[in-house]
């Protein structure tokens, strides 16, 4: 049960080296052998000599396996092998130095990490091995057939970029690729269609080299364009169309002249008082400690309150005055509080007239100020007129700077994206764009109809869809429709089917991690085996 593949052999003797290797040392169980050529019994033997594989480490430590092999004589004179070695079932096979179970866990590491770190990491299991010898342990290893597909998907990808391609095909009902085919040509494309007659539908990207080799290898077959390309390079022509109107793009936003601010004679002609978050702030900006306070003692009394405690236990707890807790728990809202808290009587209540005065004349010297207001009698800091006349600075600051022009990516982005997933400002500004633009708000009225089209699945939609292009002035998307128009077949399928290449390119990202773990130091072949055989 624990070692099915040592059942057709007896176990002699299990000997630990000082290496830590772990040999056991056996024998076949049975008395002959079959010939291998003709399958004739034998049991005379003709010698013996001594096998060693190397199988799963038990514990971390490396285990080999000494087999005593018989090598039997032929009783069928007819038969071109005078002597043959017997072979053990589950366990040997000509040639083979490793088990099965081994074999099959190198396979598996060389699958998943090609040679190199294979190696690295069957050493680290007890499993010394070559690099090489994962390479051929792959390349050795049978595929599984192809069977009958029925949708199929194409795809190249960059052996070398800018160099040398391969394309992947993919089963796209059985999500599993099927095969690789070096080049991104015509020819190997359609040889391959020609030995699969059975596929109905091939999904495709825009170039024209598959089209060819799908149209000649599979004439019978419905060939759909991928939506997501047909979606990028409706995006592409946009962006042509936007930068080269970008000019009203930034006349627009120049003639956009923000809200002048208000002057000063406006504002403190008739000065209202301190807004509170002012008098809820010292000089340094912070909150006041009254203020801190009266939120702290608010909250502690609202929260007993609801406890269900009594005034008088609210007072003995808090160690306050009961007028003070009646007071916080008749507010309505602790900004009552706050308001009382911070517009009390100051003593430069009889010098705001003079401030007022003197800062609509164009004063704005806090020291000047407080010097003018101690020869009236004005006993207080400086700090306090400071604090006084922070909201006065605050009101006459400098209009923000105003915003520049958006770049052409972003209006692209804008007019590409659905409008309930735009922010309410970047709505606002493409509306202002469109507004001053007449191409450009032709242009988001032909994205959003494709984007309903593709969306909805009505292929049937595009040929009215490209009469409106043509009619208007938009020369980059003129070239695109005259794209579609080549291929529209293909086009109205890939916008009337659900099927896409979405899972051809997760396969082709898979397919560029599996090239890069090989270092580049194996062929097209070794890649081929990794992309079919790895799960």
């Amino acid at each position: 049960m624990l070692f099915p593949h040592l059942a057709g052999v007896v176990v002699e003797l299990v000997d630990l080296a000082a290496a830590g290797v772990v040999t056991l040392h056996a024998r076949a169980r049975s008395a002959g052998a079959d010939c291998p050529h003709c399958g004739s019994g034998s049991d005379r033997v003709h010698g013996r000599y001594v096998r060693r594989l190397a199988d799963a480490a038990v514990g971390g430590a490396s285990v080999v396996i000494e087999l005593l092999v018989r090598r039997f004589k032929c009783p069928n004179p007819a038969c071109r092998a005078v002597t043959f070695a017997e072979q053990i079932t589950g366990l040997t096979s000509p040639h083979a130095r490793y088990t099965p179970p081994v074999r099959e866990q190198l396979t598996s590491i060389a699958l998943a990490l090609a040679g190199r770190a294979g190696a690295r990491l069957a050493g680290m299991l007890g499993l010394r091995v070559a690099k090489d010898t994962l390479l051929r342990l792959v390349r050795a290893t049978p595929e599984d057939p192809v069977g009958q597909i029925r949708v199929l998907g194409v795809d190249d990808f960059a052996l070398r970029k800018g160099d040398s391609y391969a394309t992947i095909l993919v089963d796209l009902e059985r999500r599993r690729p099927v095969d690789v085919l070096p080049g991104r040509d015509a020819e190997p494309l359609a040889a391959w269609l020609k030995r699969h007659p059975e596929v109905e539908i091939i999904c495709r990207d825009r170039a024209g080299a598959y089209a060819e080799g799908a149209r000649s290898g599979a004439p019978q077959a419905v060939q759909v364009a991928d939506a997501w390309h047909l979606w990028h390079n409706l995006g592409e022509a946009v962006e042509k169309t936007v930068a080269a109107h970008h000019t009203c793009v930034r006349t627009t936003f120049e003639n956009t002249v923000p809200a002048a601010p208000p002057t000063s004679d406006d504002i403190w002609q008739t000065p209202p008082p301190p807004a509170p978050a002012a008098g809820m702030l010292d000089v340094c900006g912070r909150e006041r400690r009254l203020v801190t306070r009266t939120r702290e003692r608010y909250t502690a009394v609202q929260q007993l309150l609801e406890g269900g405690s009594t005034l008088e236990n609210i007072c003995r707890t808090l160690q306050l005055d009961r007028s003070t807790v009646r007071r916080f728990v008749r507010a309505a809202s602790i900004d009552e509080l706050l308001v009382k808290a911070t517009n009390r009587s100051t003593i430069l209540d009889e010098y705001k007239p003079h401030l007022h005065q003197r800062w609509n004349e164009g004063c704005h010297n806090s020291t000047q100020l407080h010097q003018e207001i101690v020869a009236l009698g004005f006993a207080g800091s400086i700090q306090t007129v400071q604090r006084y006349l922070r909201p006065f600075k605050a009101a006459t600051a400098a209009p923000p700077v105003r915003r520049p022009a958006p770049r052409p990516r972003r209006i692209v982005r804008w007019i590409m994206t659905d409008p309930g997933n735009l922010t309410a400002d970047d709505a606002a500004d493409l509306k202002e764009i469109r507004t001053n633009c007449p191409e450009l708000d032709a242009v988001t009225h032909h994205v959003r109809d494709f984007a309903t089209m593709m969306r909805d699945l009505r292929g049937d939609q595009l040929p009215a869809w490209m009469e409106r292009v043509l009619a208007d002035d938009l020369p980059a998307l003129h070239s695109l429709v005259t794209g579609l128009s080549r291929d529209i077949d293909a086009v109205t399928a890939g916008l009337s089917t659900p099927w896409s290449s979405g899972q051809i390119e997760g396969q082709v990202t898979r397919t560029k991690l599996l090239k890069r773990q090989g270092y580049g130091r194996a062929n097209l072949d070794f890649l081929r085996k990794r992309v079919l055989l790895t799960p």
